[in-house]
């Protein structure tokens, strides 16, 4: 198969090989890096709630200014997938980020694909943080739908809170009585698509370069890119190879270089070739605003 490039900077993540039932790590918030080597920032913990239990997190006496951006995990085909909102500054992040996965996507996510697996008007109690341990309460008809319908709900859940450096472990209760024990990333790792693209994210507006990061799981580790424009023409391709593939999750991240007249709407896919007939596997669609 041929590829057309466009003027390309590749930048090779190297970041060592991580083992398939690892995490993705700290999602990243804020920003997002301009490079490879860049360290993510985690937005900042969350004051205690109203009634908490437990050790709360850390707190602040300062009024909350600005704005603070937070991941998001939603659904997309089944498995959990990436996003990102900006919302006015809070000292409860946990508390926004729960009231954002319980609205569900916006409308240019939807239109991208994303769902979420939270049932409509769902509603939580945050019990409060200990020793790392965030408790939830959700209402009984969070759990319906059978194992596999709550499971993705937990994961989406465990997902956003465990990007705060207060909280690695989520512990679900029913109506304020506990389930299990608690519960990280590692325990869902299977609900990860073969692709998570963190990096840009849905509808974001991006000159040339634009960086494209993730984590990858795929054949021999190849990860391609293309990006369109608003007419859906290619306008730039390349590939990488992620840290860690073909059975194992490793991280990627790659510069694209392209060039448009004019700011336009445009897509980043991101996927990977079978071998077998050249076909694209696994495809991430992200719309962005392309600048000129």
């Amino acid at each position: 198969m041929k590829r057309f490039l466009v003027t390309i900077v590749l930048v090779t993540a190297v970041a060592g090989c991580t083992p398939k039932s690892g995490s993705l790590g700290e999602a990243p918030t804020g920003a997002p890096p301009t490079s490879a080597a860049a360290t993510p920032t985690l937005p900042p913990a969350e004051s205690p709630p109203a009634q908490p239990t437990g050790t709360p997190g850390q707190a602040t006496s300062a009024k909350p200014a600005g704005t603070v951006t937070i991941s998001l995990w939603l659904v997309r085909d089944g498995r959990i997938a990436y996003t990102q909102r900006t919302r006015p500054a809070t000292q409860s992040t946990s508390q926004l980020a729960l009231t954002e996965l319980a609205a569900g996507p916006t409308t240019v996510e939807a239109s991208a694909g994303l769902t979420t697996g939270f049932p409509g008007g769902t509603t939580f109690r945050i019990v409060g943080i200990s020793n790392g341990v965030e408790t939830v309460s959700f209402p009984a008809g969070f759990y319906d739908g059978g194992r596999d319908a709550a499971r993705l709900r937990q994961a989406q859940v465990v997902y956003t809170l465990t990007q705060f450096a207060t909280v690695t472990k989520v512990a679900f209760q029913r109506d304020g009585t506990a389930l299990a024990a608690p519960v990280g990333r590692g325990d869902y790792t299977d609900l990860l698509p073969a692709i998570v693209v963190t990096n840009p994210v849905i509808g974001q507006r991006r000159g040339s370069p634009i960086t494209v990061a993730g984590t990858a799981d795929v054949f021999e580790a190849t990860v391609n890119i293309r990006v369109l424009d608003a007419a859906g023409k290619q306008i730039a391709t390349t590939f990488t190879t992620a840290t860690c593939g073909s059975g194992c999750r490793g991280s990627f991240s790659v510069r694209v270089s392209f060039r448009v007249g004019r700011d336009q709407a445009g897509i980043v896919e991101v996927f990977w070739i079978s071998p077998n007939d050249s076909s694209h596997q696994d495809v991430v669609r992200i719309p962005v605003t392309l600048l000129a």
